[in-house]
């Protein structure tokens, strides 16, 4: 069977299977692709007021005692320290999903007897997650980025 088998052959082969390769690297492949959306429809003009943001975080994390994030079965509970409470600050929690923004839960809300803000299990889906804290205190911003999975 190799007794015929010239140079010429193996450059048709070798570009056969080099095709196949691209070919199989376009059809396959792209059915991989998950799609990807901006946070924002206003990215641009968010962008030009993003140093609010680097601030916002740099006093975050600055504080001797953070809020932190707990995850378990019926939901995320955020919990702030004593210091920070419903009577010196306003709440707000940013729960964004990179591949659907439809599954964003953007809320401002207060907190509860428990100096905390829970989201429950049955308004989330599985995947990635960023958990972004916002609250302003004494007119402050203050801004924690968390990533999780659910």
């Amino acid at each position: 069977m190799f007794k015929n088998f010239t140079w010429g052959h193996g450059v048709a082969v070798a570009l056969g299977a080099f095709m196949i390769f691209i070919l199989s690297m376009i059809f396959i492949f792209s059915r991989g692709w998950q799609n990807s959306e901006l946070i924002t429809d206003n990215y641009y003009e968010e962008e030009l007021v993003y140093q609010n943001v680097i601030d916002a975080k740099n006093l975050a994390d600055k504080l001797p005692e953070k809020p932190k994030y707990l995850q378990d079965v019926s939901g995320i509970k955020v919990v702030f320290p004593k210091d920070i409470n419903n009577g010196n600050s306003k709440f707000k929690i940013d729960l964004h999903r990179a591949d659907d923004q439809k599954l964003d839960i953007i809320r401002e809300m207060p907190l509860d007897g428990s100096n905390s803000i829970f989201i429950p299990a049955k308004v989330l889906l599985k995947g990635n997650y960023v958990l972004r804290m916002h609250w302003t205190k004494e007119n402050k911003n203050y801004q924690l980025d968390y990533d999780l999975v659910w």
